[in-house]
């Protein structure tokens, strides 16, 4: 179990003002955290491959291929400022 004395030094370390209130609240919701990760530590994990994630995620990518567009003079004319064939966008960097 987790008391007030570490909570405080984990606020001083993470340079955090808690109020005694704050402190109190904090002891308690801490102390469930490490009990139930406690509870986790008793399952039987053997045979468990690790993961990052609970569920298997992948990108869909596509392949990068250049694809002319027919409407090009059209798109162009639709900008609010260009330059012959290209697009004329403020200048970011100085």
């Amino acid at each position: 179990m987790i008391d007030r004395e570490q909570v405080q030094k984990v606020a001083r370390l993470a340079r955090l003002e808690l109020t005694p209130t704050e402190e109190e609240q904090f002891t308690t919701q801490l102390g469930s955290i490490l009990d139930y990760f406690e509870q986790l530590g008793e399952l039987n994990v053997k045979g468990v491959e690790p993961t990052t994630r609970a569920i298997d995620v992948s990108n869909v990518t596509r392949a990068d291929e250049l694809v002319v567009d027919p409407n090009r003079e059209a798109i162009l004319q639709a900008a609010p400022d260009g330059e012959g064939d290209f697009f004329k966008v403020p200048q970011i960097l100085s």
